[in-house]
């Protein structure tokens, strides 16, 4: 049905989700598969006071992400890119989706509620509304 997904992971727990699920989603050799990281210029060290000595954050940080996503792109039966880019989240996301001709977003919701939802955002239902394709979006387990 869908010949290009794009998968947008986060966090080591939240992409073992969205990629459990992908995996049920029976992937065709025919179909093309972005993995996608994004992260943002508060996780990239970008924001960081002037006072404060610089790190690279090539060095730790998107090794490590670039990593994960060849774990996952391995397992993988169908073609495949990595996309690591820095900027907000759901921007980039829903940039990428139209780059790629994305007829799929898959991505995970941390399921933020309240407070935490409002400060922080939800990336998405940002992508949900703004994408002009289908949105799978993998909830949180429920702890009951």
């Amino acid at each position: 049905m869908f010949n290009r997904i794009l998968i947008a992971l986060d966090t080591q727990d939240l992409s073992d989700r969205v990629m459990a699920v992908v995996n049920t989603l029976n992937l065709q050799p025919r179909m093309k598969v972005v993995l996608a990281h994004v992260i943002s210029p508060s996780e990239s060290g970008l924001e960081k006071p002037a006072d404060r000595p610089y790190i690279d954050p090539e060095l730790g940080l998107f090794r490590h992400i670039e990593q994960q996503l060849q774990a996952y792109q391995d397992a993988l039966p169908c073609q495949s890119e990595i996309e690591i880019v820095t900027g907000d989240p759901s921007e980039e996301i829903i940039r990428l989706a139209n780059l790629y001709q994305a007829e799929l977003i898959v991505l995970g919701s941390r399921g933020l509620t309240g407070v935490e939802r409002i400060l922080r955002g939800s990336v998405s239902s940002q992508v949900v509304s703004d994408a002009r394709c289908s949105v799978l979006v993998v909830k949180p387990e429920y702890d009951g």
